[in-house]
Parts: C-alpha cells; structure tokens; sequence
C-alpha cells in the first residue's frame, strides 16, 4: 500500500495542514507552504515512490483464506514502523514516530473525492467546545468530567454522498379553522375543514449522506449544514495531521437515504406555505425526483468516543462550522435527589394544604 508523508524542505520533519492559517506548516521549524506548493510535491512523492520497489526475496507461508479481510497494513516511510489498519483507512499518524501519513491508493482512480472542506476550527476549539457542552448540566456525574480524556479528540475527514436533485410536488392538505363563542347557555365551536393543494418545484444541491458504516448517520446529520462555498478541489496535503476513511458505502447504496431527506425536506418547504389555519395535515403526496448528479466528498469532523461505566458515549464537532452534539450521561443519585426535591416538596405542600382545607 502507498503512504504519501510531506517532509519540511528546511528541516525534513513531517508537515501537516493547519486549520487556523489554512496552510502546511512544520511544527518543527515554523515552515509555511501554501497549498498551491503542494500540488507539485504531490507529483514529486507519488514518483519517487514509485522507483522504490524492493524485492527482499523472502518466500514464506501465505495468508489463509479469509484471514486478511478487512485488513490493511502499510509501512510508515519515516520511521519504518508498520502500521496495520481497517481496509478503508485513508489518513491518520505512526503510532511509533508519531508522523502524519495518507494512503493515496484510498484515493486514486474512481475512489479519488471530488471535493473537500479543509478543517476551519481547530482541536483547541474542539476541546474547549466540549468543556462549554458541560456546563450548567447539573445532573452531569462529576467523575464523568474529571476522569475524560479531552486530549482523545480526533479530526476525521469523514466520506459523504452529495446528491443534486430536483423535486417536482403536488401535495393535497386537510385544513381546519375553528370558531368560539358563547351565550347565556352554551359555549359553541364551529370547525370548517378545507382542501388546500400545493404545487411546484424545488433544486437541492449538495445533500449530504455519511457514506461510513464505522459513523452513525444520526450524528452526523445532527452537526449539519455544512457550507459547500468553503469546498475545495480535493488535494491530498488536506488530509495531513488528520484521520480519514474512504466510503464503504457506495453511492447507489446512498440513494435512498437522499430520496428520503430531500422528500422530507420538500413536504416541510410546502407545508411552511399553508398558512391561516388551526390545524394542517397532509392528505395526498406526490413527489417526483430527477437526478442532477452525486459528487464524493470529505467533510471536516472533529470526533470524540469516551466511555464511562462500560457505556460509550460519542461527541461530535462540525470542522467547519463548529456545531457540536453529543449525549451525557446522567448521574442517577443527583436525579433521585432532584426529583425528591422537587416532587417531594411539592407533595409537602399538598398535605398541609388539604390539612388547612379538611381540619
């Protein structure tokens, strides 16, 4: 498998991209190269490692079948050290030295991504967006906080499917409006039902569907929208100091899933138009898709998994934008006091008051 490692050319420690100047820096000698100045060293590295094929003649057993599914193994070019991975590992660091690598097979050919959004918040902002997703959660077990390992934050260049469609619709609502009033008697409700019909088109570009089995698309979809004005075409140098998979979801595999967000999408826009009424449901639906094309693309995520009393929680942060989501957990004897004291105050109350009352 062929690894890509940028080398400083001041110093020749490794380099990698740094969200805060959107430029390659050298986190050994401050070198500063911008990312027009990678594109040649990209084609300089692929050649040279292409000369470099060494037969060591060596002629021992083989793998068993079905022994190496899944696995990858890749030879770290600082350091020699073997790194040894899932199949659809794209970029990540030598365990031994500690240097950025990317996996260009991952990316060449008809699995080379369209476009990228370079990383824009950094792992501080990570760290400290996670300390401010802590605070005022009063039923947040204090150990939970303590014992976390902030430095566990990880930037993961995560796969996506981009669908460009267009949706034609004619959606049918039943509506209703009511009328209250009231005599010396009776207290009166007239309801009027109507029929309300809408009909159009509506261009979707760029709607994103996680294409990793490994990321939950729940939590993906929870740190969205990311903005495609900040994408790029894609570049291996992007990827340095950072971890990424390729797709293991194709895109034939993803349609679905974009048919339904976008038909989703398309009955909320049309129903936001039905307005001057009590209540509106939808009756009839028809919506028809045509297809403006898919694009493949990684998209800046920062990644935290903690586990905590042998349960696993996940936070995610948008690389770009900086939404952050994630579940805590909750800690059972601050909820059981709480709820005493709320409830059992309350409760109190109703004694003495049905005390004054019935006496």
């Amino acid at each position: 498998m062929a690894l890509l490692e940028y080398k400083c050319p001041n110093c020749g420690g490794a380099i990698e991209f740094d969200a805060a100047t959107q430029e390659m820096v050298c986190p050994f000698c401050d070198t500063v190269m911008d990312m027009a100045a990678m594109q040649s060293m990209d084609a300089d590295i692929e050649q040279q490692q292409a000369s470099e094929k060494i037969d060591w003649g060596y002629d021992g057993d083989g793998w068993a079948e079905g022994e190496q599914d899944g696995m990858a193994v890749y030879s770290c070019q600082s350091c020699s050290g073997e790194i040894v991975g899932d199949e659809t590992l794209g970029a990540t660091s030598c365990p031994f030295c500690g240097n950025p690598v990317v996996m260009t097979s991952k990316f060449s050919g008809t699995l080379r991504p369209d476009v990228v959004i370079p990383f824009k918040k950094t792992k501080d902002e990570a760290i400290k967006a996670l300390k401010s997703h802590y605070l005022n959660k009063k039923l947040l077990p204090r150990v939970f906080k303590e014992a976390n390992h902030l430095e566990e934050i990880r930037g993961v260049y995560v796969p996506f499917w981009l669908f460009d469609a267009d949706a034609d619709a004619r959606i049918e609502y039943k509506a209703t409006r009511s009328r209250r009033w009231s005599d010396s008697k009776y207290d009166y409700v007239e309801t009027s039902e109507f029929r309300v019909f809408r009909e159009g088109s509506l261009g979707f570009d760029a709607v994103p569907v996680d294409g990793s089995t490994a990321i939950d698309d729940t939590l993906m979809e929870s740190i969205e929208p990311f903005d495609m004005k900040d994408g790029v075409d894609f570049q291996t140098a992007y990827l340095a100091g950072y971890f990424a998979n390729k797709y293991d979801v194709d895109a034939e595999a993803s349609t679905d899933r974009a048919n339904t967000r976008i038909k989703n999408s398309t009955e909320a826009a049309f129903k936001e138009t039905v307005v001057g009424y009590d209540t509106v449901s939808p009756r009839n639906s028809r919506i028809n898709l045509k297809s403006g094309g898919v694009r493949y693309a990684l998209l800046p995520v920062w990644l935290l998994s903690t586990k905590w009393n042998n349960e696993n929680f996940i936070f995610a942060m948008n690389g770009q934008t900086g939404k952050f989501v994630g579940n805590l957990p909750l800690d059972k004897g601050l909820y059981k006091s709480w709820f005493l004291k709320i409830f059992g105050g309350a409760a109190a109350a109703l004694v003495a008051l049905s005390f004054l009352l019935f006496r």
